[in-house]
């Protein structure tokens, strides 16, 4: 599991973050160099050389692996002394992260990987400690007032101890493993990786199902009947951050006022950011305690949020700056860790027709997005629009864990039962139909 908490680093301990984070982001752009090289040396037609440029490479010259790349890291220090100021395993993990997006791009279909801009890497990876770097995880209420933490620090290669909130203390027999340190909005977080050897399993289908839609007007309905209305975090705070963005408008780029303008900008996004996802938690929690099985649409937010009502979806996502799929997605996957957490099954339903289908007799119901309320003229059922579409929701989500009524049950996820393909997630990234000239070799 990870935990994030807050760390107050100083003035010089936050000068070196930032300067290794540079350093960082020129090895990830000199070793996509060299792989982009590599890659345009054998785009050279059979019959004929290009008129634009010329790569000149050899034939047999290997492809800049990520081997080959980390080996060639202790000369470059000796060239370059800024590379011997980031701890070695830190630089590593730069070269790493490069090579996960090249397989990302080969094996699963991400786009070829980008070139980091100055100020776009943000982060930094500690990849293992010899002990705890934690101290202080234990909280008091003894002899400090309101019951607030002891001191407590983190301890990083070369920067030596860094104040941190620990707003909860890491569990008994967990151990670190990594920390990641983070720079959003001019804050630094410190996610902590903590692990512990034991077998959890997957939570068995048990106890009451609840089928949950999901929409604008009302941002959850549940078949239980429970409507949560849409909060609209962005739309809110949008005349404020309007303002914020004029005046970052009109300062010069790359100026100090610029920059303190961008920062007031990055900490109100950062703001609509941590209400949103407090919100998530807390409606996942609620769900959680309604019921033992939770059943949700398996639909690619992403695609409706291209929409006419893209920016209704994307006020709902963890990301403010509107360059994410729907918050829909993400409280689909909040909700799916806290059932995990809390011992309660989660499952994706096929999507298709919920809104249309009548939850009593099955029949096909067809109404506009206008028309609120469902009126079956079949069998006269009759409930709010989004309540029926969750009832339909709970109804798809016990046939895909049984095939007779509540027993039968085969697996807790629905792995490999009928109609399970038609269940997975459309945003599931699909295999690239093409290869590469380095997978043909």
């Amino acid at each position: 599991m990870n935990y994030r908490y807050r760390i107050y680093p100083n003035l010089i301990q936050e000068q070196s973050l930032k300067e290794w984070m540079n350093v960082c982001r020129v090895a990830y752009n000199y070793g996509l160099r060299e792989i982009k090289d590599w890659c345009n040396s054998r785009k050279c037609m059979v019959d004929r050389c290009s008129i634009v440029h010329e790569y000149i490479m050899a034939a047999d010259s290997p492809f800049p692996g990520e081997v080959k790349q980390l080996n060639a890291l202790p000369n470059a220090k000796k060239v370059f002394p800024r590379l011997g100021e980031v701890p070695s395993q830190v630089l590593q993990q730069a070269i790493k992260q490069l090579h996960r997006a090249w397989d990302g791009f080969q094996k699963i279909g991400h786009g070829f990987p980008r070139f980091k801009k100055f100020g776009q890497f943000k982060s930094l990876l500690f990849p293992q400690f010899k002990q705890n770097p934690v101290d202080g995880v234990h909280f008091s209420t003894r002899g400090c007032a309101n019951g607030k933490l002891s001191a407590a620090h983190i301890t990083l290669p070369k920067l030596g101890m860094i104040p941190i909130n620990l707003h909860r203390p890491i569990p008994s027999g967990f151990v670190v493993k990594q920390v990641r340190i983070i720079n959003k909005a001019d804050f630094w977080y410190a996610d902590i990786n903590i692990q512990c050897d034991v077998n959890v399993p997957n939570p068995m289908p048990h106890g009451h199902p609840i089928g949950v839609d999901v929409g604008l007007e009302k941002f959850l309905a549940t078949s239980d009947g429970v409507l949560v209305k849409s909060p609209k975090f962005l739309k809110v705070m949008q005349s404020k951050l309007k303002l914020l963005q004029r005046r970052l408008y009109r300062k010069k780029k790359r100026s100090n006022n610029y920059e303190k303008q961008r920062i007031k900008v990055a900490r109100l996004h950062h703001t609509i950011d941590n209400t949103r996802k407090d919100f998530h938690f807390k409606q996942a929690h609620a769900l959680c305690g309604a019921g033992d099985m939770v059943f949700m649409e398996a639909l690619d937010y992403r695609t409706l949020a291209k929409g006419m009502l893209g920016k209704q979806m994307l006020d709902s996502e963890a990301v403010a700056s509107l360059r994410a799929s729907a918050g829909f997605g993400q409280f689909r996957t909040i909700t799916k860790y806290v059932c995990w957490k809390r011992g309660k099954f989660f499952g994706e339903i096929n999507a298709l027709g919920t809104s249309q289908e009548c939850p009593e007799c099955g029949a096909t119901v067809k109404k506009d997005l206008s028309v609120r309320v469902h009126h079956c003229q079949e069998c006269g059922f009759i409930a709010d629009r989004d309540v029926a579409s969750g009832l339909v929701i709970r109804n798809r989500g016990r046939e895909l864990i049984s095939t007779d009524g509540q027993s039968g049950i085969q697996n807790a996820y629905a792995d490999g039962l009928l109609g399970a393909e038609v269940s997975q997630s459309r945003s599931k990234s699909k295999t690239r139909k093409g290869v590469t000239r380095k997978s043909l070799k």
